[in-house]
């Protein structure tokens, strides 16, 4: 690749662009304010002739072929508006990898439950070996372009993405897409909910015949929204709207005709579990992976870090860390899954949501509320509305402590924040491990 690449944001998925371009040969330029000059990655990279700058002016542009930008970073910084304008071409690191990623490509994008569902892909397509090796990429921590050089014919490539990637591909064209939903998120960076809705729907616009569109049919907007595929459509329904693919029926998961398991034999609870099972159970069975191998798997599933994560028992109460629900319709499907009063624990960066659309959820689960962040004072008055204790913190690990004086033996105490981390924490998963840090050393 004789070009000059201009990386921008450096961050884990920066690195590995910039790796796999030095080995194409391009001229790679690394631009990020926050860099660590100290870090180990960067020495590497630079004993290769890449070049690192904190510099983001317009100037860097010149002559710039191409520019690979961190997913999260906004089209609306200066360098980037100057690019557009220019008609510099800017993709994400994905999009780098794709020339390499063989036939058995599954991506998976949505609005709620993406890592648990590329995860229950993975658990079920790994219970027959010897067709190649299961590989898992994307959102889901691993950039596509460490891993996508090195797949062969018979690998199978799981990638969740996220609308922020989407956005960045000009073409991905997988065998199996797979959208767990859509709901009204990160319109903070897209601007309108029809370019979030556009971004996701991106997995199947370069779909064809040949291809499979694996797609959540229980609303409305969401079959309507399939009617834009131009692949062969696999619905799956926990409200019965489809069994021409994977549903639930009286308790038990089916694919079109075909008992697959019972719904309360699933690793993990939740009612939005069961959709996420269902879309692994139809790309199980696409991928041609048997029935008692595909319930073995989702029996033995144990969940994923941060999304409803089982922390333990203290003190008689189970605890959960659902540190992962950064909107209110996974706040909404975290309480869903108990039978059993909850202390709430939520709060952080407010988007302007309305809060208010907990409140029916709240009043069903939650016997007490504890509030941080800057959604604080709009949660307390779901709260207040229900009535309902209300105990203000400071943040989410400083909340463990009301959180076991509001709850009772038997209870369950969760953390399910109902808005994004960043006011207080750089991401979720650090907000999620401070929490569990904190359960295991509060002392009663």
């Amino acid at each position: 690749m004789n070009k000059h690449v201009l990386i921008i944001g450096f961050a884990r998925s920066g690195a590995a662009a910039a790796n796999l371009l030095q080995s194409e040969g391009a001229r790679v330029t690394v631009s990020d304010p926050k860099l660590d000059t100290m870090d180990e990655k960067v020495k590497a990279l630079k004993a290769n002739d890449v070049q690192f700058t904190t510099d983001q002016s317009v100037e860097l542009l010149k002559n710039v072929d191409i520019i690979v930008k961190n997913p999260g970073i906004p089209y609306t910084i200066p360098i980037l508006v100057a690019a557009q304008e220019q008609q510099i071409p800017i993709v994400v690191e994905v999009a780098l990898a794709q020339q390499y990623i063989q036939k058995n490509w599954v991506a998976v994008t949505g609005s709620n439950g993406k890592t648990t569902t590329t995860e229950m892909i993975s658990s079920v397509l790994r219970t027959q070996p010897g067709k190649g090796h299961v590989l898992v990429a994307g959102n889901i921590g691993t950039p596509v372009s460490e891993v996508a050089p090195q797949m062969t014919a018979d690998d199978v490539l799981v990638t969740e993405l996220s609308s922020f990637q989407l956005t960045g591909m000009p073409a991905p064209k997988p065998h199996i897409a797979v959208l767990t939903n859509i709901f009204g998120s990160h319109l903070d960076f897209h601007g309108t909910r029809a370019n979030y809705v556009a971004a996701k729907m991106n997995i199947t616009k370069h779909q064809t015949a040949n291809d499979f569109f694996v797609v959540n049919y229980d609303k409305e907007e969401w079959r309507h929204l399939a009617e834009q595929t131009k692949a062969t459509i696999i619905p799956f329904s926990r409200e019965g709207f489809s069994e021409a693919g994977a549903y639930l029926k009286a308790g038990n998961l089916y694919y079109q005709e075909e008992v697959i398991m019972a719904a309360d034999e699933l690793g993990v609870p939740g009612t939005h579990n069961i959709e996420n099972a269902l879309a692994a159970i139809a790309v199980g069975k696409l991928m041609g992976i048997d029935t008692e191998s595909i319930a073995k798997a989702l029996k033995n599933f144990s969940g994923v870090e941060h999304r409803l994560q089982f922390v333990g028992k203290f003190y008689d109460r189970q605890v959960y860390n659902d540190s992962k629900a950064t909107d209110i319709e996974a706040t909404e499907m975290a309480l869903s899954g108990f039978n059993v009063p909850v202390v709430l624990l939520a709060g952080g960066l407010d988007r302007g949501d309305d809060q208010m659309r907990l409140l029916t959820a709240i009043k069903k689960h939650v016997k007490g509320l504890i509030v941080f962040g800057e959604t604080a004072d709009k949660l307390a008055e779901v709260g207040k509305t229900i009535g309902i204790p209300v105990v203000h913190a400071k943040d989410a690990p400083s909340a463990v402590e009301p959180a076991f004086e509001l709850s009772e033996a038997g209870e369950v105490i969760l953390l399910s924040p109902a808005a994004a981390s960043w006011d207080q924490f750089p991401d979720f998963e650090t907000r999620g491990n401070l929490f569990v840090e904190a359960v295991k050393n509060f002392k009663n």
